[in-house]
């Protein structure tokens, strides 16, 4: 693996860097605080292209590799978790458009999230977190269309989405093995948006419940075969945790730098504290961790792309590692930061609360671990 580079790379991350400090820091606090999603702002972001990087070209995106996603990601990441996780939800919804999807869904749906377009990835459950096996929406088959009836929950820009790309079983019988993805369009009777969930982190992104009650989707919105979702939601999984990798840097790096530049400057017992032994080390482990955490990113990103091997125990490490990571080291951060860090007037509180989702969300990183001794268990790594 060779990690130089290209020049149309390199711009795509100083494209994000510069967005991230000049459009989205500036704001961060504020829409942290009232808990509210910057929607303008993020379909600049989408209509800029920073949620169809790995698009093809023919439909609207930048047609790169998922290593220039993580480059992109992370600088993102580094300018507001939030932000970030709702312009990272349209890629996530386009994977199984990508993966599943004939040529005629990727026209009209890829090309809508290369223009201004939201777009939610509906899996979760509130019976089916972790298990997916235990998922229970329904799609039953009637003639040409199915009738969708269910509640997913915690789906990132369900209060914004102009389409929802939808897991449901076509025969609850069966269970799992029926598990299927479709494409539902905003404004479809018996769609409607429930609860929105007020969070301890990523306050800029939208959270809902979405509700499906009769919800009439036509065959051709289906994606792939019945019974294809589950093989689809895993690989979109391999696709979106490097992702979630690279966010989870952003959010250590941006922690780390805070910590740096106050470690230099606050002066106790004498002489700055990053001359004082105890807190020079914290900041020495902090930047071997986001070191050693993004090269692990960088690898799965780069297999993803053009591996054709399994790689789901490599994504599962990089998620793992990195969020881990990110828990840590705003931890130490705020840590390193004193008081002062603990107030809302600097930045490291919210970094904290933004870091614990990445644990969380993509999978927890207990189910991460489950996912890497499987990959152990075959042979895979």
């Amino acid at each position: 693996m060779d990690f130089t580079f290209t020049s149309d790379q390199l711009n795509m991350q100083k494209m994000a860097r510069e967005f991230a400090v000049n459009e989205i820091m500036p704001i961060a606090a504020e829409y942290d605080e009232k808990d509210e999603m910057p929607v303008e702002l993020i379909r600049k972001m989408v209509k800029q292209g920073f949620s169809s990087i790995s698009i093809p070209e023919e439909y609207g995106g930048a047609g790169m590799d998922e290593l220039t996603v993580c480059l992109v990601t992370e600088e993102l990441g580094r300018g507001c978790a939030g932000i970030a996780t709702a312009i990272g939800a349209n890629s996530l919804a386009s994977y199984p458009i990508l993966i599943a999807g004939n040529e005629d869904q990727k026209k009209k749906y890829l090309s809508q999230v290369c223009e201004e377009s939201f777009a939610a990835f509906c899996l979760t459950e509130p019976n089916a977190g972790s298990d997916v096996s235990s998922i229970s929406t329904s799609a039953l088959k009637d003639g040409d269309n199915y009738f969708i009836n269910g509640t997913k929950c915690f789906i990132t820009n369900g209060g914004y989405a102009d389409f929802y790309v939808v897991f449901a079983l076509v025969d609850p019988q069966r269970g799992a093995r029926t598990l299927t993805p479709f494409v539902v369009e905003k404004g479809t009777p018996g769609l409607s948006v429930g609860k929105k969930e007020q969070k301890m982190g990523i306050r800029a992104s939208n959270t809902t419940e979405v509700i499906f009650e009769d919800v009439k989707v036509p065959e051709e919105n289906r994606l792939g075969k019945e019974g294809s979702g589950f093989r689809t939601a895993m690989r979109t999984f391999d696709l979106s945790r490097p992702m979630i990798g690279s966010l989870s840097i952003g959010v250590a790096r941006a922690a780390y730098e805070n910590a740096v530049a106050h470690a230099k400057e606050r002066v106790q017992f004498g002489k700055p504290l990053i001359q004082q032994q105890a807190v020079s080390f914290m900041l020495a482990d902090m930047a071997m961790k986001i070191e050693s955490a993004r090269l692990m990113v960088w690898k799965a990103a780069h297999l993803a792309s053009y591996s054709e091997e399994r790689i789901s125990a490599y994504s599962a490490m990089a998620k793992a590692l990195a969020s881990d990571t990110a828990m840590e080291v705003t931890t130490n951060a705020v840590q390193v930061m004193g008081g002062y860090g603990y107030i809302k007037d600097n930045p490291l509180e919210k970094y904290m609360r933004d870091a614990k989702i990445m644990q969380i969300y993509e999978g927890t990183n207990q189910i991460q671990r489950l996912v890497i001794a499987d990959g152990i268990g075959r042979g895979d790594i």
